[in-house]
């Protein structure tokens, strides 16, 4: 006879269901535990208890602390199982499934559905043409007065350190599923920072590069980055919204105090967009300038040709004097002919030289 016990394999481990004697029993199929990193009862601020989800619940609102439960990429039949535990709307359940989800706040009744956008930089020694530069995640956060189910998509980040910072302040977590909610946006906005400084890195190196006296045609490592900027923008600006109504609104499951917090978060989101701001006018300004040396390069390459082809027009033309096949024409039988021609087209095309230099044509 099965125990109703749970244990985790290790950090960041999958849940197994225990036998009476502490072994774990073979799992016949993928279940809603194999999407579950982690589900605990927080009471005063303090981790209480790690149980399954639907035994987390009960206890929580029994002691009155609240459930934390993170899950990474569950299908339909595995949040819809959570969905029934907590009550969650099947609107939002549906878009958690689904992800692809611009950021956003929908209230369904006593429970927020919190949609953000994560960016993770991706490490590249060079900027090139098809250098990828960020790629998104998505968190999704279910946050009721006893509850917060949080949900990770794509290249989202673990929230274990967010867990665990949170853990080593039982003051802050002892505002309830709140302080997970602005525990998570903060993590999520300073990694936009971070991200930032990164992608201000390749902004100077491309500007160095465009600027540098053996460039080249860098277009298309500047329309990379704008397309990689593009990205990163569609991740923050809509963020604006969401944030500004949780700091401002009144919400039950949002405390003033957290409220105030959220509003550093916000804060924190408006330097973001508006660097993001400044490296698009740069990379935009960039992309003029590169275009703009392109066209002078060329029309310094076409005067160069034609002053050269200018100059080798001149013993062409004297020669082609003395190309005809006439009979009777000067000199074609002067000791000093041929010298005098060569001289004369040295001399001229000499003239010509520097007269090529003195404009800036050579």
């Amino acid at each position: 006879m099965t125990g109703r016990q749970w244990r985790r394999s290790g950090s960041g481990g999958k849940w197994h269901t225990l036998d009476e004697k502490g072994g774990a029993l073979p799992t016949p199929r993928k279940c809603t535990a194999d999407v579950i990193v982690d589900c605990a009862v927080y009471e005063d601020g303090k981790r209480s208890a790690t149980l399954p989800p639907g035994e987390a619940l009960a206890v929580a609102r029994e002691r009155g602390g609240f459930a934390w439960i993170g899950l990474y990429q569950p299908d339909a039949e595995h949040l819809g199982e959570i969905a029934d535990v907590f009550g969650l709307h099947p609107l939002a359940v549906e878009d958690a499934v689904k992800a692809h989800q611009r950021p956003k706040l929908e209230s369904y009744g006593d429970t927020l559905f919190l949609v953000l956008k994560t960016i993770v930089f991706v490490e590249h020694e060079r900027l090139t043409a098809t250098s990828e530069v960020v790629d998104t995640g998505e968190i999704m956060m279910f946050l009721g007065k006893d509850f917060v189910v949080v949900v990770r998509h794509g290249s989202a980040p673990g929230l274990s350190r967010v867990r665990a910072s949170l853990e080593a302040r039982p003051d802050l977590l002892a505002q309830g599923p709140a302080s997970v909610l602005h525990a998570i946006a903060d993590q999520v906005v300073d990694d936009y920072l971070d991200v930032a400084d990164q992608v201000e890195l390749d902004v100077d190196q491309l500007e160095s590069d465009v600027f540098s006296s053996g460039h080249g045609d860098d277009a298309e490592r500047i329309y990379q980055l704008k397309r990689e900027l593009i990205e990163f923008k569609r991740a923050v600006h809509p963020m604006a919204r969401p944030l500004q109504r949780l700091a401002e609104d009144a919400y039950a499951v949002i405390g003033p105090e957290v409220g105030r917090y959220l509003r550093d978060v916000a804060d924190h989101l408006s330097h973001v967009r508006e660097r993001l701001a400044g490296y698009t006018e740069l990379v935009d300004g960039l992309l003029s300038a590169n275009l703009s040396q392109l066209a002078v390069q060329q029309n310094t390459d076409m005067r160069r040709i034609s002053a050269a082809a200018a100059i080798l027009a001149i013993p062409t033309m004297i020669a082609g004097f003395y190309g005809m096949n006439f009979e009777h024409m000067p000199e074609l039988r002067w000791t000093f002919g041929y010298p005098l021609m060569v001289g004369v087209t040295a001399v001229l095309s000499a003239v010509v030289y520097r007269a090529f230099r003195r404009y800036g044509w050579l």
